[in-house]
């Protein structure tokens, strides 16, 4: 057997067309999908264009302390006469970013710890394991507010933290999926003709496991978001002036009875983000899915 044929580009050729096929047929029948598609998509322009479109400063403060919405004021003020839609488009930035990076750290770190324990078995899989059974003892928001507390607020604590508390999911996955693959023929095959165990790793069982762990990766961006929106909200999140959706939500707490756009149109963003997420989850798990073959 030459190395062609267990190079994952070759064998991978005749599968690309047809999980482009099934993706095609998944997202043009999931109207759920698409309505997450196009609200997402609103939104990370808005987040993209924040500096160009956003009428005020998010931090920029005024006389006209909680006014209600009106053409001067998309979404109304706060408490402070800062301009509510302009901090909610500058929080979609910060929110967007914490989901995405917080997913990426944990992802790398929690998919090699999953493939070194699968792989190797032994002492390797017994170290590891124990660790990510005993963070599995504790809820994820638990462990993150714990680790900020311990090691304090700002963006790049929380990231951590809340990547901390998602890696043992990413790491149970990878295991699982490397348990099941390294026993495939084409595996053998790659040892008896000396390739390197980094290789067989990277190369032939992580492209086969990436989709349960690419569908994992969307639904936690949701989760997060959320966690970071919480964190915020109980100000344990980013700086008092960096402006997030947990942020205003808690700044106009106070005022809901008198203001009630301070906390329906921040908690209304998350929301939809959070929905979206999801909405395209399900999809992907649907079009990863290789049992299913009727759609």
């Amino acid at each position: 057997m030459s190395d062609a044929t267990l190079d994952p580009a070759t064998t991978a050729e005749p599968i690309v067309p047809k999980r482009k096929s099934r993706f095609r047929k998944v997202f043009s029948k999931d109207r759920k999908a698409q309505f997450g598609l196009l609200v997402l998509s609103l939104f990370v322009l808005g987040a993209i264009l924040a500096p160009l479109i956003a009428p005020y400063d998010p931090n920029e403060m005024s006389l006209n302390m909680m006014a209600a919405p009106s053409g001067e004021n998309m979404l109304g003020t706060d408490d402070l006469g800062r301009d509510l839609f302009s901090r909610i488009l500058w929080g979609t930035q910060i929110s967007l970013f914490v989901g995405v990076a917080t997913v990426g750290l944990a992802l790398f770190f929690g998919v090699l710890l999953g493939l070194l324990a699968g792989y190797y078995g032994g002492w390797i899989d017994m170290i590891i394991m124990r660790y990510i059974d005993l963070q599995w003892a504790f809820p994820n928001f638990i462990i993150a507010v714990y680790l900020v507390a311990v090691f304090g607020t700002g963006l790049l604590n929380v990231i951590v933290a809340i990547a901390l508390a998602f890696l043992d999911d990413f790491a149970r996955v990878a295991r699982s999926m490397v348990l099941t693959l390294k026993e495939e023929q084409y595996i053998d095959a790659a040892r008896v003709q000396g390739f390197s165990d980094m290789r067989i790793m990277l190369r032939h069982i992580l492209p086969n496991a990436m989709a349960p762990i690419i569908v994992l990766a969307t639904v936690s961006v949701s989760y997060a978001i959320l966690g970071e929106a919480t964190l915020s909200f109980l100000g344990l999140g980013v700086s008092t002036d960096t402006p997030t959706w947990g942020l205003i939500l808690a700044d106009g707490r106070s005022f809901i009875s008198r203001a009630w756009w301070l906390g329906v149109f921040p908690g209304l963003a998350i929301m939809l983000v959070v929905l979206s997420i999801n909405f395209i989850g399900d999809a992907l798990r649907d079009a990863l899915d290789v049992r299913e073959t009727d759609f």
